[in-house]
């Protein structure tokens, strides 16, 4: 189970990545950066839920399960956010929405590096 949650989790990393700087790159919010928003969530979700079950007693209430917590709604968030955005067709929302993006990928690398930090230490 270990090694699909590792599996699940750096694939949200890719897909993660890969959207919100293609995105920024590209200077405007895309349908397929969408795409790689959600696809990462899902794949975050799957590994943290893998995690978690490895874990004695599940969600632990401590740095880590708390920022991964967090990281999780953000994403949701942010894959919704980018919902309405590309809906509401804003060209000026779509040319701005990378700025939210990278604020939301830097706070979900805090759980990612303390949880590999953390793998790696036990």
């Amino acid at each position: 189970m270990l090694g699909y949650a590792i599996i699940f989790i750096t694939l949200a990393l890719i897909f993660y990545t890969v959207g919100v700087w293609s995105e920024k790159k590209q200077g405007e919010l895309k349908k397929w950066h969408l795409l790689f928003f959600y696809v990462g969530l899902l794949f975050d979700t799957l590994g943290t839920t893998l995690m978690s079950k490895i874990v004695n007693g599940g969600f632990q209430l401590n740095f880590h399960g708390i920022t991964g917590l967090s990281a999780i709604i953000l994403m949701l968030l942010h894959a919704l956010w980018a919902t309405i955005v590309l809906i509401n067709n804003d060209k000026k929302a779509k040319a701005n929405f990378h700025k939210f993006s990278i604020i939301v990928w830097i706070i979900w690398l805090i759980p990612f590096i303390s949880g590999a930090i953390f793998g790696m230490s036990h």
